[in-house]
């Protein structure tokens, strides 16, 4: 060593950037120790004031070379493997999209690839944070990797999670992936107790003094976990929703006024005297939209949609209209409904309620004797609903019953199948997922799980919709032409190739062959397998994979069209109750409607409200299907021990996901409860037994026993009877129930 070097670390004075240098070097040196500035001064034995170490500590901690730790220490930020090279890494900024194990991807704007980060280099981001990352490409691979070096915006800072009481202060161990402790005060845990779900909000996420853990504030106490309206309130908390809305909102609802003045019915077209009515489900208080018809001169036919106005209640830039954007959507749980807006809204003055008079935005059809629309309008009205029906009730119209406006309703039926069918012929694709529902108890606990039957009646109402939806985003294009009228498009992009192809492989060899050869035969032959699939079990198992092969539809201000539908232009226009979209839409569409009259709203401002309504949107998907599962889960936990048909719904090496019949629950029969081993084919699409040879194909039926549920998993485990002990329980007179298994679990064969 140098004696100039060794000058340095026998009581000099050095200066910031060298004193950087020797920081750097010692934690080089010792990867492991955690110093706090005293200490590596002290290590150095340098003379600098406290202050300049501290100042040479901070540079280091936002240069990315140091990480605090809280209580002042510092360890070194740890190097990913193949991120050394600092010609090779670059910066990026995007947004967090977690996976299920906990790793990320960031979606970066002008990256082909999504960035794969691994959790344990997210430094606390979150999923829908706004991050800056540092990238590389690994040497022999393709795909880019990351770390978080910065988050740069929150997507929300309440989090649910477990309270932990500890002597002097509590841990809250947040439901997040990876897991996270937050560091919590006494004082700030309200009426917690052990063991409590608790809200959170986050106050410091790096943490401070005492403290390594981020730090936050119990907001809300929520009780002991394991009831069911605990868990379906976790479930939205965990999907970023706020259970409450603020208080200077819900003023703002109840001072609105449900009085239409006769000013107002003077500025609108007045429908009032148009046979008007609802068709909604059963259970439904917020009417959104409702039809009217009646018959013109020379056999046209009239046929309004009315959608409630909303945007007459909600002005821009008010704390409604701004909470309503944070949400962006209503959440539908199995068992109750999280409101985009407050029930004085939703549920009473913009509800298309019967036998009263309501605001309306219109979309209004005049069809010629051959169905064809030959003249359109749009704008706002005053209309009155004569009746409400429920889908069944009008179902019962539509299958031949007497009733009111019977036919208005089978007119209209008419017309809707015609409009499905020219929809079809010019390359919509029918894709009929099966809805899963629940009948449940007072208590919100299922009591039967069944299958949605979608008949005419939910069919004419779909029509209807899509129809105005359609004509509202081509009124706006083609008015737009000259110069572009940012607007709010509902966007479907073509499937992806590569998965096109892999569910064209698979369908061979489950018999079907696909034309892959463009987009138009595409969609041509997923509704030939559509149809296939009705009388073939193993077909429709193929749904669920041909739906991801394709795009997520989504909200942008550059249409591409929607796939899908078969549509050149699409918005969503008929539900402002319960969506944002509509919203933006309506005001959009209101000040474009006059004859020379252009407003053309800031696109980039639209386009980012248009990303935050689509991730509001896929939050709240997440939400509906986790409580679904929920629900299914809390339903066969009351048949263990029963008997099921079901379908072979998946295979893996340690055994089959099964689907049940009637009900659509999933499970896995492990094989290692069967009395011979199984050889998974190579395209895990059959299993043959290794010494019956008996071979059993993706989406045969067999018979299910359950076995065991865990509802905090979500997880159903089942014992596959194969057909000798099937034919011992029907002989033995059991009729579905069980005798007792055979052979314990895990028993070596």
């Amino acid at each position: 060593m140098s004696k100039k070097r060794k000058s340095k670390k026998t009581g000099n004075k050095l200066s910031n950037h060298q004193l950087q240098r020797e920081l750097l070097n010692l934690f080089q040196r010792h990867p492991k120790k955690r110093l706090n500035p005293k200490q590596a001064a002290r290590k150095l034995k340098v003379t600098n004031s406290k202050d300049s170490v501290q100042a040479a500590f901070d540079k280091l901690v936002e240069d990315q070379k140091l990480h605090p730790l809280g209580d002042y220490k510092y360890k070194l930020k740890y190097q990913p493997e193949g991120a050394s090279n600092g010609k090779e890494a670059t910066f990026q900024e995007g947004t967090v999209d977690m996976t299920r194990s906990g790793d990320a991807y960031i979606v970066c704007e002008g990256l082909e690839n999504d960035v794969h980060i691994s959790s344990k280099y997210l430094n606390n981001a979150m999923n829908g944070d706004k991050v800056r990352i540092r990238t590389w490409t690994p040497r022999g691979r393709r795909k880019p990797e990351g770390e978080v070096v910065k988050v740069l915006e929150r997507s929300r800072d309440h989090f649910l999670g477990t309270l932990w009481l500890y002597p002097g202060h509590a841990i809250v161990s947040l439901d997040t992936k990876p897991p996270t402790d937050v560091a919590v005060e006494l004082a700030n845990i309200q009426e917690g107790k052990d063991g409590h779900r608790v809200v959170v909000r986050i106050l410091d996420w790096e943490g401070t003094g005492k403290f390594k853990h981020p730090t936050g504030v119990v907001t809300t106490v929520l009780g002991k976990a394991g009831s069911n309206d605990i868990e379906m309130k976790s479930i939205l908390i965990n999907n970023g929703f706020d259970l409450d809305f603020p208080e200077e909102v819900l003023r703002e609802s109840e001072y609105l006024s449900g009085k239409i003045s006769s000013q107002e019915v003077a500025m609108r077209l007045d429908m009032r005297e148009v046979p008007t009515f609802t068709i909604d489900p059963d259970d439904a208080k917020d009417f959104d939209d409702a039809l009217s018809i009646r018959h013109l001169e020379n056999g046209e036919t009239e046929v309004g949609v009315h959608i409630a106005d909303v945007t007459h209640y909600i002005k821009q830039g008010t704390p409604l209209d701004k909470e309503a954007l944070k949400r962006s959507t209503s959440v539908y749980l199995v068992d109750r409904v999280l409101p985009m807006l407050p029930e004085r809204l939703s549920n009473d003055l913009c509800s298309l309620r019967p036998n009263e008079d309501r605001l309306a935005y219109s979309a209004i059809f005049i069809f010629d004797k051959g169905m064809k629309i030959i003249n359109r309008w749009f704008g706002r009205t005053v209309i009155h609903s004569d009746r409400r029906f429920t889908y069944n009730e009008a179902q019962q119209v539509l299958e031949g019953h007497s009733g009111e406006f019977a036919n208005e309703l089978r007119h209209l039926n008419k017309i809707a199948k015609h409009l499905r069918r020219q929809r079809y012929k010019h390359g919509a694709i029918n894709f009929e997922t099966d809805e899963v529902q629940f009948r449940l108890d007072e208590h919100g606990a299922p009591i039967e799980v069944f299958i949605k039957e979608r008949k005419d009646a939910h069919l004419l109402i779909e029509d209807f919709m899509l129809l105005a939806n359609k004509e509202v985003a081509t009124f706006i294009a083609m008015k737009g032409r000259d110069e572009e009228i940012p607007f709010v498009y509902r966007i479907h992009d073509e499937p992806d190739p590569e998965k096109v192809e892999e569910l064209a492989r698979f369908a061979r060899e489950l018999g079907f062959d696909m034309n892959i050869s463009s987009p138009q035969e595409i969609a041509h032959s997923y509704n030939r397998l559509a149809e296939a699939a009705e009388k073939d079990p193993a077909l429709k198992l193929l749904s669920p994979i041909a739906i991801r092969t394709m795009a997520k539809a989504a909200y942008s201000t550059d249409n591409i069209g929607h796939y899908g539908l078969g549509f050149n232009y699409y918005t969503h226009f008929t539900s402002p109750i319960r969506r944002y979209s509509d919203v933006l839409s309506h005001r959009l569409l209101d000040k474009n409607l006059g004859k020379g009259q252009f407003f053309r709203a800031n696109k980039l401002k639209l386009e980012e409200e248009c990303k935050h309504v689509s991730q509001q949107e896929r939050r709240a998907t997440d939400a509906e299907r986790e409580s679904i599962k929920y629900k299914q889960v809390e339903y066969i936990e009351k048949h263990i021990g029963e008997v099921f048909a079901g379908y072979i719904s998946g295979i893996i090496e340690m055994g089959i996901f099964v689907e049940l019949k009637d009900s659509r629950i999933e499970g896995m029969a492990p094989f290692q409860n069967l009395d011979e081993p199984m050889e998974v084919a190579d395209s895990r699409l059959s299993i043959k037994g290794a010494y019956s040879g008996k071979e059993y194909k993706m989406g045969q039926e067999i018979r299910v026993r359950i076995v065991r549920a865990d509802l905090a998993k979500r997880q159903i485990e089942m014992d596959w009877i194969r057909e000798e002990e099937d034919k011992e329980a029907v002989a033995a007179g059991s009729n579905g129930k069980s005798r007792g298994r055979r052979r314990g679990r895990g028993q070596k064969r």
